[in-house]
């Protein structure tokens, strides 16, 4: 998963998690609800400022927009696929390796 995707991504988990309407969420940062709905839909990323905001208005770290929070089976074998996707065939016979060692332990 690319980090600025990764980032939107989390931006609207934190929305969710926080039971907020775009609306509500928008005005907290002080940014469009139409701003924050093409971030959540990863048609353009929040600048600095926004990340700041955002931030402080929640008390994280920009570093933890970059965690996935928990994420449930579907999405880490989603996120797998996509990591997967863009490697060598080399690379992919090294994974698909030690995959089938940790299965069997």
């Amino acid at each position: 998963m690319k980090y600025q995707k990764l980032i939107n991504t989390n931006i609207k988990k934190l929305r969710l998690s926080n039971n907020l309407t775009q609306e509500e969420f928008s005005e907290k940062i002080g940014i469009s609800i139409q701003g924050l709905s093409n971030i959540e839909r990863n048609r353009y990323q929040p600048n600095a400022e926004t990340i700041d905001k955002i931030c402080s208005t929640f008390d994280i770290t920009p570093a933890e927009l970059l965690i996935l929070p928990n994420p449930d089976n579907q999405e880490i074998i989603s996120n797998i696929v996509t990591l997967l996707s863009q490697c060598s065939s080399r690379r992919l016979k090294k994974i698909y390796d030690i995959i089938s060692m940790l299965v069997k332990l």
